[in-house]
């Protein structure tokens, strides 16, 4: 059997609205407020000619699940008791200023049957960058309060409004909009009366973009942000079924993304932990074994890419397809497309216990965030393949690994830190600790995960940015500037990557288009 990856992959897309996006919009809009009236086609049209940036949708497999909707104004030109009527023109937004001050958010909604996936986080995020881009001040939104509805009877609004901000109530809207960075300014009475869940009130929130500039014009500044990259260094444990597998890796995947990283990566082979539900009278038997979880694997972390909203490097798996045993690292972009690594050169252990054949290549992914290489565990010490990484775009290398004592670590921590000093990259290693009993070959574990820098005047201290303890199950949290090694291999003390003497020497990568 040969791995289709389509057959897990999803599509997430966001995108502006088009021409012909009007009955979808409508028809979430039915699902998401089904008291409340629904934009006209005028609406809709005169919305899209006014202002076509602000008006997003995200797509699933090819269905609007989510839409939010916003324009410019200049915000001291309304009373600080506005109403939702007056500040979105009835809809219509002709009061859209493309020289103002602030984004105003009018309306941002995901369907009932996708909430819960972070699709709210990713349409505000958007509308940052919206901000950043344009150098605007500030994002408001009038929120609704539609949870008030059900507490009516037992409080006013202003004290409903204090116990969602405490915690002690969750809002459908005011607790992701509190989550997703605003700032609570004031409750308007009769905001919007048609919302009867919310008895016509408001909250007036701010998020202030703090890259703003003023004086500066306002239209297009580029925004270079960083990156933000999330190491698992896991316990292996026994487990009592693939579902306790999958709580584990979900609590690290919410622990990322509550940290707003853009990548979180995995040890190799962490999927070692499920041997403990199979029978395996001897290590090739259980690999192959380890193996028929592969599609409950893909599944997964395919759910929680696009759930979460983080690129996710799964570790690293077995996988069996023409009588060949293969290790395996899949790439789960948040968008829902999948990519997989070969591990090139397997260890002679894994050969000789396992019978794991090598990869025929290295590829080079491209991420909303960069270009990416995935170097399993040993092939971090060929600095060949790093090399090639490099020259093809990569800035960002990630090292899942797996070794059983400190010697094995130290190899693949020596080797990573090299390969981040000689090609001028980041390298984010993430190592397996904790024992399994009675399984051959993984038994034991040492690991002390790292995020790695060049070494020199800029970067972090002795080239680490991040270290986990040793043998402690944690979570490393790191930002990243990737415009930092762009100019450290213009400028920086030495540049072993700029000057190299390509006219003596050079690297083959034969899976290529080109030597490097």
């Amino acid at each position: 059997m040969t791995l289709d990856l389509s057959d897990w992959e999803q599509s997430v897309t966001l995108r502006p609205w088009a021409a012909d996006d009007y009955d979808a919009i409508r028809e979430l809009q039915l699902r998401c407020f089904p008291r409340m009236k629904t934009w006209s086609r005028d609406h809709f049209d005169s919305m899209r000619a006014q202002f076509p940036e602000g008006q997003l949708c995200l797509v699933h497999d090819d269905r609007i699940v989510a839409s939010a909707s916003s324009l410019i104004i200049e915000l001291s030109e309304y009373g600080e008791l506005h109403n939702w009527t007056e500040v979105a023109d009835g809809g219509f937004i002709r009061n859209h200023d493309p020289e103002g001050d602030t984004l105003y958010g009018i309306e941002i909604m995901v369907d009932p049957e996708y909430r819960g996936r972070r699709f709210a986080r990713r349409l505000y995020e958007e509308r940052k960058s919206l901000c950043r881009t344009r150098n605007l001040a500030r994002m408001c939104v009038g929120g609704r309060i539609p949870g008030y509805a059900q507490h009516i009877e037992e409080m006013t609004a202003e004290e409903y409004v204090e116990k969602v901000g405490n915690k002690e109530l969750i809002d459908p809207v005011l607790t992701a909009q509190i989550a997703n960075g605003f700032v609570l300014r004031s409750l308007h009475r009769d905001y919007l009366p048609s919302d009867e869940d919310s008895a016509g009130y408001a909250t007036s929130l701010e998020w202030t973009n703090v890259d703003h500039l003023a004086g500066e014009r306002r239209y297009q500044r580029r925004i270079i942000e960083p990156v933000r990259v999330a190491s698992v260094q896991f316990q292996l444990r026994r487990i009592h079924s693939f579902d306790d597998f999958a709580r584990q890796v979900e609590f690290f995947v919410d622990v990322a993304a509550d940290a707003k990283a853009d990548f979180v990566v995995f040890p190799e082979l962490f999927t070692l932990a499920l041997l403990s539900l199979v029978d395996q009278n001897q290590p090739g038997q259980g690999a192959r074994s380890l193996a028929q979880f592969t599609e409950q694997y893909l599944d997964l972390f395919g759910d929680l890419a696009v759930k979460y909203n983080v690129n996710i490097i799964g570790g690293s798996q077995f996988v069996y397809e023409e009588h060949r045993l293969t290790n395996v690292a899949f790439l789960f972009r948040r968008d829902g497309s999948i990519e997989k690594q070969t591990k090139i050169h397997p260890t002679p252990n894994e050969r000789r216990w396992w019978g794991v054949q090598g990869g025929q290549s290295l590829d080079v992914f491209d991420t909303d965030r960069g270009k990416i290489a995935i170097l399993i565990c040993y092939d971090c010490e060929f600095p060949e393949l790093a090399r090639v990484a490099a020259h093809r775009g990569a800035m960002l290398l990630f090292v899942p690994y797996n070794t059983q004592d400190r010697p094995g670590h130290v190899r693949v921590r020596t080797c990573a830190q090299a390969r981040a000093i000689e090609n001028d990259v980041y390298v984010i290693t993430a190592g397996c600790v904790g024992n399994l009993p009675m399984v051959d070959n993984a038994d034991i574990h040492y690991a002390q995960s790292s995020i790695l820098t060049p070494s020199d005047v800029g970067f972090a201290r002795d080239g680490v940015a991040a270290e986990a303890p040793p043998n402690v199950e944690t979570v490393l949290v790191q930002e990243l500037d990737l415009q930092q090694l762009r100019r450290h291999r213009r400028a920086g003390a030495v540049r072993p990557y700029t000057d190299r003497r390509l006219d003596l020497y050079g690297v083959w990568h034969k899976g290529g288009e080109e030597p490097v």
